[in-house]
This record gives structure tokens, C-alpha cells and sequence, in this order.
């Protein structure tokens, strides 16, 4: 984990600079009322011993605070602890357990585990992201279930990424890995200008007569790279996904699957800015997210 130092932040200590620094990134301008937008005059209400500060709209007399419509409102947990935590997930490269976070918030195991989940919500990237393109590495491999035997990937959970060449990674979870299904997923998440780039996997055949430009490696005959032509970047993502899952996370359910990829997909998309900076970016996706505990299960 880089950059110890940035967990003496004000903000991940004291409950009003936490306020002040997510006011910050949501209201850079001042506050704005949820209800009538930017305009009216907001009023900053004194605040009860133990409670948030609350504001008010002078339009629509209504009382709101900095959380509203994030991933905290209505959360009991302390503003800072949560800004704490974010940090934590965003600078641990392989991710952190909810039984660390655990212990380094002073939470309840279930506190933490809720927490972990309503932040890896906050960082799904997907609804916003453009297309991939250029040069896209394409594969998949297989998480948890037996190692494999005779029967290659006994109860494995399949994740097909996508990862542009010095850019950004998309990971799927797809329950059965079919020629069908990953068209669908490529047609979906490239530009139909960029070069494609696979194993010899028998599910990519037949890209270049559906309009992809398609060039291939074949492994089984031992040829991993041929000039441009490799897949090594996707599969040195899959080595911290794999170590990640397995050595932090231990068991991932196929029900959460696609939250701990986001949760990956994030780090690895903001990999060159700092922790602090990655925590900062994973601050602004909090809003419009919100995620209650019955969801989770």
C-alpha cells in the first residue's frame, strides 16, 4: 500500500472536515438544493450534538444535507469512516477484506462487509464509459469452484475483459462463455474501427465475417506473441484479479461477482494517479448510487 501518510488526511479523521471536503467535490460552487437546483440560497442550520449539519432551501423550505442521494445517506457510520474506507479500497492493489476494514474502522464485521459492497457500487464505471479502441486485448478465465481435474473448470465462474492497449479494462461476468455471448458483449464495448485480438479459443471464430478486424494467437501450438499480436496485457490483469479473489477475498459468490470486478476494473483504469487522487475520483462516482442492505443479499 503506497502513501501511508494520506491516511492522516483531516478528512479521514474528523467528522467536519470530511463534511467540508465531500461538499467540496459535490458543490464546488456552494451548496445546491436536491430539489430546485442551483438558484435559491441555501442556510446552514446548526447542528444537533452527535448529528450531521443540515442545510436548508429558502425556495422549497426543505432540510438536506451533503450526503443526500449518495451511497451515505441515511448512514449511521461516520462520514470520515467512510471516506477512510474508500481510501483503503482504492489503494490496496489487490483489494481489502471486510475483516480489515473491520478492525482499522472499529466497525462490526457486518458493518464493514455492507460498507465494502455499497463502495464497490460507487465505483462501477460502466453506465458512463465510451467505447474501447484501438488495439483490445479480449479473454477470459475462471474464478473459484474445484481445480480443475479431467473437467476443465468444475463450478468456475467465467469473467471475459476487454483491456485497451495502454488504456482502460471492462470485465464481465458471463455465466456461459458462447460465441453469441461475447459478440454481443464486443459489439457493445469496442469501436468497430479497432483491431481485436484473441487466443485461438474456437469462440472467437468468425469475428472478422461479423465486421470485426480480428487477429489471433495461438497458444495450443505455442506462440504467445507475434509482433503486435499478444494478449499478455488482459492476462497480467487476470494475475491480480486471480491473487486478489483468492488471497484477500477467498470466496466470491456469483450474486457479488460483478461489484468485485468493478472494484478491480476501477483500480486498474485509475492505476498511474496516486492513492489520493484515486480516492478523490472514486468520491466523485458516490452520487445517484445509493445501495440498501436488502440489495446486497
Amino acid at each position: 500500500m503506497k502513501n501511508l501518510g494520506a491516511l492522516t488526511q483531516p478528512f479521514m479523521q474528523s467528522e467536519e472536515a470530511a463534511r467540508k471536503h465531500l461538499e467540496a467535490i459535490r458543490w464546488p460552487d456552494g451548496p445546491v438544493c436536491p430539489r430546485c437546483g442551483p438558484g435559491p440560497k441555501i442556510y446552514r442550520l446548526k447542528a444537533q450534538q452527535g448529528k450531521r449539519e443540515v442545510l436548508a432551501c429558502a425556495k422549497c423550505r426543505k432540510q438536506f444535507s451533503v450526503t443526500i442521494g449518495t451511497i451515505f445517506e441515511d448512514s449511521h457510520i461516520a462520514l470520515h469512516k467512510w471516506l477512510l474506507a474508500m481510501h483503503l479500497l482504492c489503494c490496496s492493489k489487490k483489494g481489502m477484506s471486510a475483516h480489515q476494514l473491520h478492525r482499522m474502522l472499529g466497525v462490526t464485521y457486518k458493518t464493514a462487509w455492507f460498507m465494502a459492497h455499497r463502495l464497490r457500487h460507487a465505483l462501477d464505471e460502466s453506465p458512463a464509459l465510451a467505447k474501447l479502441s484501438g488495439i483490445v486485448e479480449a479473454d477470459e478465465c475462471y474464478l473459484g469452484g474445484k481445480r480443475p481435474t479431467e473437467f476443465k473448470n468444475v463450478n468456475k465462474m467465467p469473467v471475459f475483459s476487454l483491456v485497451q492497449r495502454q488504456g482502460r479494462i471492462r470485465s464481465h461476468y458471463v455465466p456461459h462463455v458462447t460465441a453469441k455471448n461475447l459478440r454481443q458483449i464486443l459489439k457493445r464495448q469496442i469501436d468497430k474501427d479497432s483491431t481485436l485480438i484473441t487466443d485461438g479459443s474456437s469462440v472467437y471464430r468468425g469475428l472478422a465475417r461479423r465486421g470485426f478486424s480480428h487477429e489471433s494467437v495461438n497458444h495450443a501450438a505455442g506462440e504467445y506473441v507475434r509482433g503486435d499480436w499478444h494478449i499478455n496485457t488482459v492476462e497480467n490483469y487476470f494475475n491480480i484479479l486471480r491473487r486478489g479473489i483468492v488471497g484477500v477475498y477467498h470466496h466470491v459468490s456469483k450474486q457479488h461477482l460483478p461489484k468485485y470486478l468493478a472494484e478491480f476494473d476501477f483500480r486498474y483504469n485509475n492505476r498511474k494517479e496516486t492513492d489520493l487522487v484515486r480516492a478523490l475520483l472514486a468520491v466523485k462516482n458516490v452520487e445517484g448510487k445509493r445501495l440498501t442492505y436488502q440489495t446486497t443479499h
